[in-house]
């Protein structure tokens, strides 16, 4: 038998940090020091999992969806963004 933590720990599945709408994801930088010494670092897309109403189907859908992503929603509407996603291969129905 599992412990509590050990249960949580099996059913925690990580996902990747890419959005799913646009395709941000991490990229790599420098920090520059005032000394002008660079170190690598990674720059993170603003990602929020949000829940979307698609009303087509009737059904809601999580999405891990930048900032800029929910803008594209709000602008073309979920369907289209969806379509759109799916075609270029950010998201898998």
């Amino acid at each position: 038998m599992h412990s509590f933590f050990e249960q949580d720990k099996l059913n925690y599945i990580e996902m990747s940090r890419v959005c799913q709408i646009t395709g941000k994801k991490v990229i790599s930088g420098n920090n520059v020091s005032h000394s002008h010494a660079k170190t690598r670092r990674k720059f993170q897309p603003n990602l929020h999992t949000k829940k979307f109403f698609v009303p087509e189907t009737g059904k809601w859908i999580t999405l891990m969806v930048s900032a800029n992503g929910i803008r594209t929603i709000n602008k073309k509407g979920i369907t289209a963004a969806l379509k759109e996603a799916t075609e270029k291969g950010f998201y898998k129905a």
